[in-house]
Parts: structure tokens; C-alpha cells; sequence
């Protein structure tokens, strides 16, 4: 039987762009010719004569490296791809600022996850109704400009930097921002542009325990504290939390909520720093896809931070749904939100010129200067500004238009119905004055059917015929409860577990005195083993209902504890050397040496399974990139599969700072981690390495057992690492033989 993986490759849609791209190019010289350069010229005085001079795309185009198709986790009529995408072409594109000011790309690199929704699926034909594109997050984008010193001298864009039109660049590609092409007259432009979100994610960071000292006394002879916060960003939106002074073990319990447009696709990203004068030290970040959060409802754990020695950080996150239901409006919890407010805003008409237009038009002696003045004047470039209370958002700038078009969505959340309203203000970029104003009392929306309004608002202090044409959408959050999940064989044996971890904080401190604990007595030093196994105390995975129930409705009170004999044991782990160079790789050298494998997996007939990888180098950014596609025939390690990750080295570098881990994939024996892990090195010395690779199982057996259930160690020697290779890896575990 032929098995395929999620993401497939997609040779064929490879040979019809390189069939297509000279045509492309023919589109794309004529559409930035005839009609981006006639708006660049409008956009601003100091661009009245910008010209493209050149325009060129090359004879490469991009390469689709992957494509995933979701069909389980999304409407039945849309059908939703993800197309991996890289970029290194040869455009070579020429532009006149202005007379003397020569500017151009020669060379434009991009790598980045661009989604396709292809929606609704009708009968008819051409059977889709529209096709949308994005890119989830931003994607990677590198310029080679020429003339941009001479660019940013010019006053057009002298407050730009290069670094910062890169930015500009790549944040229009990303949500909400989306390209849209209806193919039937029936759908909507604004509909496919600006949907109403998915949901919402309430993100509750607690805390966080044995992060890095990065504090040093006596030129860094003697370690301190840290003084950590932390940065949470999804997409374009970014949030920073308070600063804890000197702790290892800090505590936030602070709220942040998030607008999510796509799940699965859109992530979380969290990164840790200790503040300081100068610089600020990285402590380690954490991504989780909203699409878990999603699927879970709600999310009550420990993580472990990458690319750190040490530390894990504790998040409690819950999927809000968007209701139309009147009866949930209720108050909630201090700092959250009960409602979402989505805004789309089209366009306005028969605006004044300026301030003036209508502030003076009733005075009957008006001076003869200002009247000519005001009659010279062009049409008004403008601006809207919506805000709700302390929440400010602006539209896009449309230059010398007295009907202009912006076509852009906003979203903000709403904590009190009844009082809060949304302020609208059209302004002037130049000087600030306004041109027209509305208020719309959010309560007003509580009257209408579908809880939105849909229709052209006369504005306020503007002129007599002067309109705003908008929609906005009021959606109530409904906090969805995770389904109860049935009671599994193993949750017997799981209670012991809370025992060996919720009381032993005075007895683990003692351990290093009582030698009697097996099966570890040939460690050399023996004391430390026990302590190294305080993370995972964490309730990572909610394998024991009854454990996981009991710390996630209380208040945490076994943290402090905890967190104590954990730093040292992390330490302690970090300077253990676990392998010399000259012995054989294998991921089994851990903090598990010497530690049986379970009875269960000791007396398993058969194979561990199989793991699929990627391997290729990123010349462009001296980068050995290892896709982690998938598992399958994995060792079932409960009823319900194996919560299970893969941890791996490049050898001979085998600490903490060179571990490479996925994330976790519950209750499966096949699960797909499609996840990159990437490593600085360069491709003359990635090709003399190997990888040391080891699936682990995340839910214990025993407190005192091994986590590996499947090894393997691929040489990279011999392969095209440039070209990239994939295949699948038998997993085996040296110390014991497979039985058929």
C-alpha cells in the first residue's frame, strides 16, 4: 500500500511556474507601468515624476517546496492549502525617484508559509467562487537594493531606513492583510478581504521557573538572578509583560488576548529576556499553533523554552468563540474581554477640501487672499482613526481624493457593551485637522438583528453631503469548555505520581545522603540523579485526569517547591559531559543514564517504527535546516497512543545549547510534527556531521524510567545537502533487540 504524508511535493505546480514565469513577467511589467506607478506619483509632492525605467523578472522563478491540504479542520465548503514557498530570483528593476535619484532591486530572496483558501465551493462552474492568499506569519525577505543611499537621502524617504522599508515590505504580506480574486460576480470583495475571525485566544502567562542567570558579579566569577519579562506576538500584534527584578522563578499572572484569523496557522510566539541598562539577554522563547488551542479549548501547562540551558514557562490558554447570542453578554474576569468589535471600513465621499471648507463657509465677509487659497487647494489626502477607548488603530493613507477608497478591516475588543462606543475620526496626515467625526455607541449594535451595521454614516463637523461607508460587527466570546475525556487504563498506576511529586521538596533535598535509590547506584555522582528529574513534575499533557485536574483548579501551591531542587539539577545537567568525542552517538547518553527502559517496552515484540525527515542547507542563510515531517508504527505507550516529540543533536555537539526539540503530538502512534528546526553551521562542516536522533515519550511510565522509544543517527556525508534530501529512518533501541 503507497502512504503518503500530509505535506506532499509539488514537482508539478515547479514545472508550470517555470513555464509561466516569462508570461508573469509580461503582467507584472504592464501592471507596475500602467497602474502602481501611476499611484506611487500621486502618493506624494516629492514622487510627482517616479517612473519605472527597467523592469525585468528574471528567468527564475519561485519553488514550492511542500504543500498541506487541510481538509478535517475546516469548513466543508472551502478547501484551505499552505505552500512553502522560497524565493532567489534575478529581478532587476530600475525606478527614477526623481531627477538625479536612481534607485532599483537586483536580486530579491523570500522564503515564508503562504496559505491559499480557495472558497466557497458552489456547483457550478468554475466550482470555487474566490481564491485568497497571505502569508500566516512573515515571511523571510532579503533586498539587494542599489541606490538606495541615494534613495534615503531624498525627503521623500529620509525617516526610512533600509532595514525598515524590508519591514514595511514583508508586514504587508502578512494577516490580516490578504490578496483576494472573486470569480463569480456573487461573492463579495470585502467579504473574501476582511472575514470575520476565527476566534479568540485568552493567553494567561503565570510564571515561570529555573530560567538562566544572566546577572554576573566580579567580571561574571560570581552568577546572579535575572530580571525577566516577556514578549508575546501574534502575526502584527505584540504585547510585553511587567519586569520581575532578580528571579529565577518569576510570576506575572498577567492577561493578554488575541484576534486569531487562522487556526491551525497562526502561532504564538512568546520570547524571555532579563532587562538590563544595555542590552537585553535572551532567556528562551516558545511557539505553540493556535490550532492546538483550538482543538483543546483549553490549555493549562508547563513548557519547556527553546533554545535556552534552562527554564519553563507555565501558560493557562482558553478558545473563545464569537457568538451572536444576546444572553452571553456578562461581566467577566478584571482586564478581559467580553465582545470583539470588527470593523470594515470602504470608503467616504464628498469630503472638504480641508478644516476651513466648512468652519468658514457661513462667514459672509471672507478676505480675498484666503478665499484664492482656499480655491487653489486640491483635493484632501486622508485618514481614519478609530478608537475605543485607550485602543487606537489608523487606516491607510489615500492621497488628493475627496472620495477616497481605503477597503481595510479592524478588530478591537470590547469590555462593557452598554458604555463603550467607537470614535471615528477622519483626519489630515500633514497637520492633524479633522475633516469629519462620528461616534457609534457600541450598544446601538445591540439592537440590530445580526448584531452589525452595514451602511453609509453622515459624518459630523464635515461637509453637509460628506459620508463614511462602513460595517461594523459585534461579536459576543463565548468560552468554550474542553469535552471531557474518558478515563483511560493507565490513570490507576498515575496515582502514585502526584505522591513522588507533590511531597518530596524536604526529601529531595536529602536524596544526595540515600544511596538506596535504584536502579542509578554506578552513576558517579549519585546524589544529584533524582533532583535532574524535577521537570517533569510539570502536567504537560493531561495523561493523569485525576493529577491534572487537581493543579489546574487550584492555586498553584506545589510551584514554589518545586522550583528549588530543579535549578540545580538543570546545572548540574548542563556541565555533565555526556559523551566524549570518541564514543558512538546516541540520544540513549541522557539524563536517564543507567535508567531501565519500561517493563512494557522491554518486553515489545516487533519494530519502534519509522521517522521521516528533510535535510537541506540554506546557502542564503548558512542555516542546515531539518524538517521533522513525521512518525509512524510508533511504540504505544497507552491506550490512547503516545504523547510523543523528537529531541535531536548534531553531532558531536551535545549540550543544551545545540538541542534541537519539536513540539508534542498527543495520543498518536503516527503523529506529524511537519516542524523546522534549524542550525548555525556551515556546509562544509554539515556535511563531515551526523544527526543523533531520538523520539521520546513525553508521558512518564514511571518517574524513574526512560523516555527514548525510538533512536536513529543519519550521516550526512555523501549527501547534497544544497539539494536536500528526504527519507524515511528505522527507529531502534540499541539495548534492545527486535524480536519478530
Amino acid at each position: 500500500m503507497i502512504q503518503f504524508t500530509d505535506i506532499e511535493k509539488a514537482h508539478w505546480i515547479n514545472k508550470i511556474l517555470q513555464q509561466a514565469w516569462p508570461f508573469f513577467g509580461m503582467y507584472m511589467e504592464k501592471l507596475l507601468k500602467e497602474s502602481i506607478q501611476a499611484t506611487v506619483r500621486t502618493s506624494s509632492p516629492h514622487l510627482k515624476t517616479f517612473s519605472f525605467t527597467k523592469v525585468h523578472f528574471g528567468q527564475k522563478p519561485p519553488r514550492i517546496t511542500g504543500v498541506r491540504v487541510y481538509t478535517h479542520e475546516v469548513d466543508e465548503r472551502e478547501v484551505v492549502l499552505d505552500l512553502n514557498i522560497v524565493y532567489d530570483g534575478d529581478v532587476d528593476i530600475d525606478t527614477e525617484v526623481k531627477a538625479g535619484i536612481v534607485a532599483g532591486v537586483k536580486g530579491l530572496q523570500m522564503e515564508g508559509m503562504l496559505r491559499v483558501i480557495l472558497e466557497p465551493l458552489i456547483g457550478q462552474s468554475p466550482l470555487v467562487g474566490g481564491v485568497t492568499m497571505f502569508f500566516i506569519r512573515r515571511p523571510t525577505l532579503q533586498i539587494n537594493w542599489t541606490g538606495v543611499t541615494n534613495l534615503l537621502d531624498s525627503s521623500a524617504f529620509s525617516s526610512l531606513s533600509e532595514s525598515a522599508i524590508v519591514d514595511i515590505i514583508a508586514s504587508l504580506m502578512v494577516l490580516p492583510n490578504r490578496m483576494c480574486i472573486p470569480l463569480i460576480d456573487q461573492v463579495k470583495v470585502d467579504q473574501m478581504r476582511f472575514p470575520l475571525p476565527r476566534g479568540v485566544v485568552r493567553v494567561r502567562l503565570l510564571e515561570a521557573r529555573d530560567l538562566m542567570a544572566k546577572d554576573t558579579f566580579m567580571m561574571g566569577l560570581v552568577k546572579g538572578k535575572s530580571d525577566p519579562y516577556a514578549k508575546l506576538r501574534v502575526g502584527n500584534a505584540h504585547f510585553q509583560s511587567k519586569t520581575i527584578k532578580e528571579n529565577l522563578n518569576p510570576r506575572w499572572n498577567e492577561i493578554f488576548e488575541f484576534v486569531v484569523h487562522e487556526a491551525p496557522g497562526q502561532e504564538l510566539e512568546i520570547e524571555l529576556f532579563d532587562e538590563d541598562t544595555d542590552k537585553d539577554d535572551f532567556l528562551g522563547s516558545f511557539r505553540l499553533d493556535f490550532g492546538e488551542v483550538k482543538k483543546e479549548k483549553q490549555i493549562d501547562e508547563w513548557f519547556e523554552l527553546a533554545k535556552a540551558k534552562t527554564g519553563q514557562i507555565h501558560l493557562q490558554l482558553q478558545w473563545l468563540s464569537l457568538q451572536t447570542d444576546r444572553g452571553l453578554v456578562a461581566e467577566t474576569p478584571k482586564g478581559c474581554a467580553c465582545a470583539m468589535l470588527a470593523v470594515y471600513l470602504d470608503n467616504a465621499s464628498n469630503l472638504p477640501k480641508d478644516h476651513s471648507e466648512f468652519t468658514h463657509c457661513d462667514k459672509p465677509g471672507k478676505h480675498p487672499k484666503e478665499g484664492r487659497l482656499t480655491r487653489r487647494k486640491n483635493n484632501p489626502n486622508s485618514y481614519v482613526e478609530f478608537s475605543v477607548d485607550e485602543q487606537t488603530q489608523k487606516s491607510k493613507v489615500v492621497y488628493a481624493s475627496k472620495d477616497p477608497i481605503w477597503e481595510e478591516g479592524f478588530t478591537f475588543f470590547v469590555h462593557n457593551v452598554s458604555n463603550q462606543v467607537l470614535n471615528i475620526q477622519v483626519k489630515e496626515p500633514e497637520n492633524k485637522s479633522v475633516l469629519g467625526t462620528l461616534t457609534l455607541p457600541l450598544v446601538r449594535l445591540m439592537n440590530t438583528s445580526d448584531l452589525s451595521l452595514d451602511q453609509r454614516f453622515q459624518l459630523e463637523r464635515s461637509g453637509a453631503n460628506s459620508l463614511i461607508k462602513m460595517k461594523a460587527t459585534l461579536r459576543l466570546l463565548k468560552l468554550e469548555k474542553a469535552e471531557p475525556k474518558p478515563v483511560a487504563t493507565p490513570e490507576p498506576q498515575a496515582q502514585p505520581q502526584p505522591q513522588l511529586q507533590l511531597q518530596p521538596t524536604p526529601a529531595r533535598q536529602k536524596q544526595p545522603q540515600q544511596p538506596p535509590v535504584p536502579p542509578q547506584p554506578q552513576a558517579p555522582p549519585p546524589g544529584p540523579g533524582p533532583p535532574a528529574q524535577a521537570p517533569r513534575t510539570s502536567p504537560s499533557n493531561g495523561l493523569y485526569a485525576e493529577y491534572t485536574t487537581h493543579r489546574r483548579g487550584s492555586a498553584w501551591p506545589g510551584d514554589g517547591p518545586l522550583t528549588a531542587p530543579s535549578t540545580p539539577s538543570m546545572r548540574r545537567y548542563d556541565s555533565h559531559s555526556l559523551l566524549s568525542n570518541n564514543s558512538i552517538a546516541s540520544s540513549r547518553m541522557d539524563l536517564a543514564e543507567g535508567l531501565p527502559y519500561p517493563e512494557a517496552l522491554r518486553n515489545h515484540t516487533g519494530g519502534f517504527g519509522e521517522i521521516q525527515l528533510t535535510v537541506k542547507y540554506a546557502k542564503l542563510r548558512n542555516k542546515l535546516v531539518i524538517l521533522v515531517n513525521s512518525c509512524r508504527n510508533l511504540f504505544p505507550c497507552s491506550e490512547n497512543g503516545t504523547d510523543s516529540y523528537v529531541r535531536i543533536y548534531l553531532l558531536p555537539d551535545q549540550t543544551w545549547r545545540h538541542r534541537m526539540r519539536t513540539q508534542v503530538k498527543r495520543r498518536s502512534v503516527n503523529p506529524v510534527f511537519n516542524e523546522k528546526l534549524e542550525c548555525s553551521v556551515s556546509l562544509e562542516e554539515a556535511s563531515t556531521r551526523k544527526l543523533d536522533v531520538s523520539v521520546k515519550n513525553n508521558r512518564m511510565f514511571h518517574i524513574r524510567q526512560r523516555k527514548e522509544i525510538g533512536m536513529a543517527v543519519i550521516d550526512l556525508t555523501g549527501h547534497d545537502l544544497v539539494k536536500g534530501f528526504t527519507g524515511w529512518y528505522e527507529l531502534t533501541l540499541p539495548e534492545l533487540k527486535k524480536t519478530i
